[in-house]
């Protein structure tokens, strides 16, 4: 398995070196050269076509875990991934592929997994649906559909600052091959590993300096791994709750979920159109944006990074007890509902500037004078 995890690392780290040594040639189509919309926090243009060593990485995991296990089927997973990183790379390269065109590719791959790997949700423990589940095909396929593209969706909701939706995805791959070795099914965990490789490869240009973005293949390309694997360890293993790898997701699949609430019921405005206040962002603009003051470039990048690690705690909230609960699905279900409490709890106080002081890492201490760009009040 370490083999695995290393040659998906270096895959994934030399393609992510020439792109970002050779940017020049491709920096013209690769860079998101629009730095003024609402979810834009970075200082210069940057590559946004991570997801090309991310995919690297994943196959050359991938072709050793086949030659290891012998079983080749692991390689069909690439490609049913194809239509989802496709779609999101099409997006990264032209700024033309809307977020439907998208979500119904990442629906085309999820309809692959579902036929190639059988890869379909058979049971929620939840009692009348499973029964629908098991014995209408159909219905499994719809149901296993939307939650994989939901899944891939939301880790493309999260996706807005530098290492955040990456490390995020490496605490839910580590979590699902930990669970794939508990219950003895080496080729998930190998799958897993590869993953994790393949992401942390990524991440060296990544965190914290952005020298290259995930972009919407990247984001689109780790969220249905995640989304497959998942629905793969649950159908494959009788033993793992359904439950724990919802919990695993429970910060991007809320984030989304409550997006559409607060675009739709709240603020009157399609969910399709983008808006500044997505719990990533209010922890920028209320947390860490005064812990850094200067609008030189090299600051907004500290800033950007520094957002971050507020957003891995916050996942290690829910990714640590499905680890521990793996296959008890009430208590799974009752720390999901927790976890759903802290965040509005959470959000609710940032938006109000009544941040818990604990999360307050550094205040500073603002000066009168003519060369001063702050107020003594801009910190009430």
């Amino acid at each position: 398995m370490l083999l695995i995890l290393l040659v998906a690392l270096f895959c994934s780290f030399v393609v992510g070196v020439l792109l970002v040594r050779f940017r020049h040639l491709h920096d013209r189509f690769s860079s998101d050269h629009d730095l003024g919309g609402v979810q834009k926090f970075h200082a210069s243009p940057v590559p946004r076509i991570g997801g090309i060593p991310v995919m690297a990485g994943l196959a050359g995991g991938v072709l050793i875990l086949a030659l290891l296990t012998g079983e080749y089927l692991n390689l069909v997973l690439l490609v049913a991934a194809l239509p989802a990183f496709v779609a999101g790379l099409a997006e990264d390269l032209t700024k033309k592929v809307g977020p439907l065109p998208r979500l119904l590719a990442t629906f085309v791959a999820a309809g692959m997994g579902f036929w190639l790997l059988d890869a379909g949700l058979s049971r929620l423990d939840v009692l009348g649906v499973d029964q629908l589940l098991r014995y209408h095909w159909g219905i499994s396929l719809l149901f296993t559909v939307f939650a994989v593209g939901g899944i891939a969706h939301a880790i493309n909701i999260i996706d807005g600052y530098n290492g955040l939706a990456g490390m995020v995805s490496v605490f839910i791959f580590i979590a699902l091959a930990y669970v794939a070795f508990k219950v003895h099914d080496p080729q998930v965990m190998g799958l897993c590993f590869a993953a994790t490789g393949a992401v942390l490869g990524f991440l060296v240009w990544n965190f914290p300096r952005g020298m290259i973005f995930a972009g919407d293949g990247g984001a689109y390309l780790i969220g249905f791994l995640i989304a497959e694997l998942s629905v793969l360890l649950v159908t494959r293993n009788s033993q793992v709750s359904p439950w724990f790898p919802l919990l695993l997701v429970i910060y991007p699949v809320f984030e989304t979920l409550f997006s559409i609430y607060r675009k739709k019921y709240l603020r009157g405005m399609s969910p399709g159109l983008p808006d500044g206040l997505h719990l990533h962002m209010l922890v920028y603009k209320r947390l860490v944006r005064w812990m850094v003051g200067s609008r030189e470039a090299r600051h907004m990048t500290r800033r950007n990074s520094m957002t971050s690690p507020y957003l891995w705690v916050l996942s290690s909230l829910s990714v640590a007890p499905a680890m521990l609960f793996w296959n008890n699905s009430p208590v799974l279900i009752g720390c999901a509902g927790l976890f759903v409490l802290t965040y509005l709890y959470l959000y609710r106080m940032i938006i109000r500037f009544r941040s818990p002081r604990w999360m307050v890492l550094y205040r500073p201490v603002l000066r009168e004078g003519r060369g001063s760009s702050l107020s003594k009040n801009s910190n009430r």
